[in-house]
């Protein structure tokens, strides 16, 4: 999945770091012209005029207020749809100040789409997002895949599917240099692993793709404080004795491929279901084994969709270990009651098939309304829909850059396997307030 919902574990340490040292859509937009804003946020309700464009300094996204009428197909939305992937939001947001009053209106309007349409129109601005300048950004898709296995470990369900391991450390980075050797104190007790208000030091270069986190994550090896294991080494049993086993897939690519996704569902033997969701990840940087396989020559740059890569990887079991262990970052999984719900996202509400999308919550703000402008990966034909930002992923990088959510299932999967398009982003925020 695109990355997923972080939901703290019971026995986690209660960590204080001391840190010293043919058919697209209808109209494609044109960049926007004009300055920086410089007003603060208008009054709650108050929308800003057609026009208004806003920066924060030093980022490189940018936000300018438009019309309902720029976004491409606008009047031909499901509204009603759109709005029920907007009550899921609600769950998170409806405590906030700023989506209190937008959130309170929306369980008041009916479920005609025509109602739905007059909601959003009535109480949200469109800003129209860009990256340096560039309007266009890349959209891929996930979704929540099925695969064959086990609770219990058989000869054909061989490949573990771990929970969170107990040696696995958190330490809060807030206010901590970014570069050096630094001293790091744990207070608190793991399952009896780590000892209570031990010192260690970390080596900050150790620890790679840190400016999207607010915190550190490794382990304990000796008075040091190190990277958490790599998927090569995961794979080879490091963390075996220290990470629950929550079911056996019996299928290593496909397993691969719910790390990517972030969450799904293990069908048994005796056709019932085991659902996990994202708990956690090593915090090692996502790497493309599809450019990898490219720049060895094991398949064409083109050709390294999902479906591709899987073929490729069951046709040459000897290059498996190899090609997957290119990719460090490894997700720990939890597991959640069955039901007829989405997958739980990174807001920490369900996902909504056809109506969700992974975005980079450093420049989209979470649960808010996107409006999402591409074409779809089979037809070619324009798929201009108005989702909801609900989750993040380590390889979503960037303010013009959208993982749809299509749902859950084979045929799902077939299509996000094969999405890779250009597209383009308009965030809805509630009137009065900036991005």
């Amino acid at each position: 999945m695109a990355g997923k919902f972080l939901s703290p574990r019971n026995g986690w340490l209660l960590l204080s770091a001391l840190l010293l040292g043919g058919c697209f859509f209808h109209s494609r937009p044109k960049p926007s012209d004009g300055g920086v804003s410089g007003m603060p946020a208008l009054p709650p309700g108050q929308r800003y005029a057609e026009g208004y464009q806003h920066r924060v300094s030093g980022s490189p996204a940018g936000y300018k207020a438009v019309s309902f009428a720029a976004l491409p197909q606008w009047p031909q939305q499901d509204f009603a749809a759109s709005l029920n992937a907007f009550r899921k939001s609600c769950i998170a947001l409806k405590n906030k100040p700023q989506w209190r009053n937008v959130c309170a209106q929306a369980d008041r309007v009916g479920s005609q789409s025509a109602a739905a349409r007059q909601f959003f129109e009535q109480y949200f601005t469109p800003w129209e997002v860009s990256h340096n300048g560039q309007l266009g950004g890349t959209i891929t898709g996930y979704y929540e895949p099925v695969l064959h296995g086990s609770a219990r470990q058989t000869a054909q369900a061989r490949f573990p599917i771990y929970g969170l391991p107990a040696d696995l450390v958190t330490v809060p980075l807030a206010g901590a240099p970014q570069s050096g050797t630094v001293r790091i104190q744990l207070t608190g007790r793991n399952s009896g692993q780590i000892a209570a208000n031990g010192e260690y030091t970390a080596n900050l270069a150790d620890f790679p793709g840190r400016e999207k986190s607010r915190s550190l994550k490794g382990r304990v090896s000796g008075s040091h404080f190190v990277p958490y294991y790599t998927r090569a080494q995961i794979n080879a049993g490091a963390v075996n004795g220290s990470a629950p086993v929550l079911a056996y897939a019996d299928d290593p690519v496909e397993l691969f491929f719910l790390h990517i996704q972030g969450s799904g569902r293990i069908r048994t033997p005796d056709g019932r279901y085991i659902r996990l969701g994202f708990a956690d990840k090593n915090d090692h940087p996502y790497i493309s084994i599809g450019r990898y396989m490219a720049n060895k020559g094991y398949l064409p740059l083109a050709q390294t969709s999902m479906p591709k890569i899987r073929d490729w990887l069951r046709a040459h079991p000897d290059k498996l270990a190899e090609v997957l262990g290119q990719n460090p970052s490894y997700v720990f999984f939890r597991q959640l009651p069955d039901g007829n719900d989405g997958p739980i996202g990174s807001l920490g509400v369900p996902l909504s098939g056809g109506y969700s999308g992974a975005v980079d919550k450093r420049f989209i703000t979470l649960g808010a309304p996107l409006f999402l402008a591409t074409a779809h990966p089979e037809t070619g034909h324009a798929l201009n829909r108005l989702i909801m930002a609900q989750d993040t992923g380590s390889a979503i990088n960037g303010a013009v850059r959208v993982d749809f959510f299509w749902g859950y299932g084979d045929e799902a999967g077939r299509v996000a396997g094969r999405m890779k398009q250009t597209g383009y982003v308009w965030l809805l925020l509630p009137n009065g307030m900036l991005p």
